[in-house]
């Protein structure tokens, strides 16, 4: 057979296995009629109204009232749902993650100390790399995920060399907590062609050993792009595995809207693919990130369409102005409360230059972009903020919902100024858990610390904000940030800034309407109203009832369009 023969074969074969893989995984019709009844039903409308039951009529609400109402509609072929006083919400909207980042675990060894994992020392870390590096073929990447340093025993990151003792064969990486940084070993290091001869990159920091100019490993902000591009190179098999489990993950956690906040084009696609294959059954939001498309955005080479799906948005594009607190990276006015390396006047740093971000900024907005701008530090929040008054000074938008991601030190002046502006902030609410004890002690000190994710003054500023868990850097759940908004209680058990706490519905709506809201999906998302989507979540319980037992409640049952993707066993 010659290659042209064998070629149509080929094609042949792969348009069948595309079909019979669209058919087994094509997405369920909803039912025809659907009522749900007898409940406590949170309809984040407006009026914050709580009624009994809705009915849904082909994946779509149609009705919203008593029991008696809806069940005055009930055919012969309607399926009728008996919530028994349990609490019926709309699903919930991550308004900031990295999807399928809590699928990670597919690939790559996790490291997370308590309360997110188990490792207490370097040891535990290293011993988790090595059994990864054991099952995995020789010269393929190794890497774990979520160590962090000023958790384990050692209060320090892993070194080259340590990693070096793993493997001289696998390039091997350990990812920090934050997301912003890395440890690589040698052969990692030689493979993206780091060496004492490179200069550190603009935005970023290359770790070097002491009194030279040898790298230790230790990779900040965009010295780890080139290590972070390598590494998602990986099996297609690999990928649905990574998939699948994330959209299991986040459908028995209630999401029924996923967010990838700061896509290549390469995941893009991905993701698109698996959305129309049915493997994620959540509706997804995909931003764009900056560096990753680069000219395409301004060029005309971009389109949009080349990724939505009938369930995929991409909706905005997003820069990452600073770094994380966390790791020492993100941006400050006023230095870090602990002196980071014994350096009192230590700030952080911009991982996006002052005059480049204006650049950045303006350009992307007058060329009709919504904008998602990551900033953690308040000096990180001036030039975003800066940077976009600027760029609507220039071409003025009414309505923009610019998205200032994270928005964790923002103080407020700068509340003010985001109201101004049209300026929406995500808060990672979840901070004051996981590491509110650490930023009153390390990072910020006291004063500052109780001021992080101030959602409580964004409210007295009548700021709309969501909130998020900024997955896979702390688990996707839904009701610890919920729970976080309304009690700010530590891992010690500590207030954190106890005048920023919010009430339940206020937060409820962090994570529905308001998310959807957003991303200018409020008509069709995010409130149980007629003509909306029937993304539905059942809890156990009414979140209303006992502020602090809020994240104990479980998830019973999780529709999208109508249709169950998860029900509790």
């Amino acid at each position: 057979m010659n290659w042209k023969a064998g070629a149509v074969v080929l094609l042949a074969l792969l348009s069948g296995l595309y079909v019979l893989f669209s058919i087994a995984t094509r997405t369920p019709a909803p039912p025809a009629h659907q009522v749900f009844i007898n409940g406590n039903v949170l309809t984040m409308d407006a009026d914050n109204r709580v009624v009994e039951a809705i009915g849904v009529r082909s994946g779509v609400i149609e009705q919203v009232g008593d029991t008696r109402e809806i069940m005055a509609s009930v055919g012969d072929t309607t399926e009728v749902v008996d919530l028994r006083g349990r609490t019926l919400l709309p699903g919930f909207i991550d308004a900031h993650g990295h999807f399928p980042g809590s699928g990670l675990t597919v690939i790559a060894a996790d490291l997370n100390s308590p309360p997110i994992g188990d490792k207490l020392d370097m040891a535990d870390v290293l011993e988790a790399l090595a059994a990864k590096a054991a099952t995995t073929e020789s010269g393929e990447w190794v890497q774990g995920f979520g160590y962090d340093d000023t958790l384990l025993a050692e209060k320090r990151h892993p070194t080259r060399a340590e990693l070096d003792a793993i493997s001289a064969e696998h390039p091997v990486v350990a990812m920090h907590i934050s997301g912003h940084m890395l440890v690589a070993n040698s052969v990692a290091l030689e493979r993206v062609g780091i060496s004492a001869d490179t200069p550190d990159p603009e935005g970023g920091v290359i770790g070097r050993r002491p009194n030279s100019q040898e790298p230790n490993g230790l990779l900040e902000e965009t010295a780890r792009l080139g290590v972070m591009t390598q590494m998602q190179d990986i099996p297609l098999t690999a990928v649905y595995s990574m998939m699948k489990a994330a959209a299991n993950d986040y459908a028995a956690k209630g999401v029924t809207t996923a967010q990838s906040g700061g896509v290549s084009p390469e995941l893009g696609q991905g993701l698109s693919f698996f959305s129309r294959m049915g493997v994620i059954p959540q509706r997804l939001i995909l931003f764009a990130m900056e560096h990753d498309f680069g000219d395409a955005l301004l060029d005309g080479s971009f389109d949009a369409d080349d990724y939505n799906a009938d369930r995929v948005d991409m909706q905005a594009v997003k820069i990452v102005a600073d770094g994380s607190i966390q790791g020492y990276t993100g941006y400050l006015s006023q230095p870090y409360y602990a002196p980071y390396r014994g350096d009192s006047d230590y700030r952080g740093y911009p991982a996006v230059p002052r005059e480049a971000l204006f650049e950045q900024v303006d350009a992307l907005h007058a060329a009709g972009y919504q904008l998602a701008i990551h900033g953690n530090g308040d000096a990180s929040i001036d030039d975003i903020l800066d940077a976009f008054e600027a760029a609507q000074q220039a071409n003025p938008a009414d309505d923009p919902r610019m998205i200032l991601i994270h928005a964790q030190m923002a103080r407020e002046d700068q509340l003010a100024r985001m109201v101004e502006l049209g300026v929406t902030p995500s808060f990672f609410s979840a901070h004051t858990f996981y590491w509110g004890d650490r930023h009153r002690d390390i990072f910020m000190g006291p004063e500052r610390a109780a001021n992080m994710s101030p959602a409580r003054s964004a409210l007295d500023y009548k700021l709309r904000f969501s909130s998020h868990l900024d997955t896979p850097v702390t688990p996707m759940l839904p009701l610890q940030a919920v729970w976080s908004m309304v009690n700010r209680v530590s891992g010690s058990g500590d207030v954190i800034g106890p005048e920023q706490r919010i009430g339940v519905m206020q937060a409820l709506r962090a994570v529905t309407i308001d998310a959807a809201w957003q991303v200018f999906k409020e008509d069709s998302l995010g409130s149980l109203e007629p003509g909306k989507a029937a993304d539905l979540v059942v809890l156990s319980g009414n979140p209303l009832d006992d502020s602090m037992a809020i994240r104990d409640l479980k998830v019973e049952q999780t529709l999208v369009g109508g249709v169950t993707i998860y029900r509790r066993r």
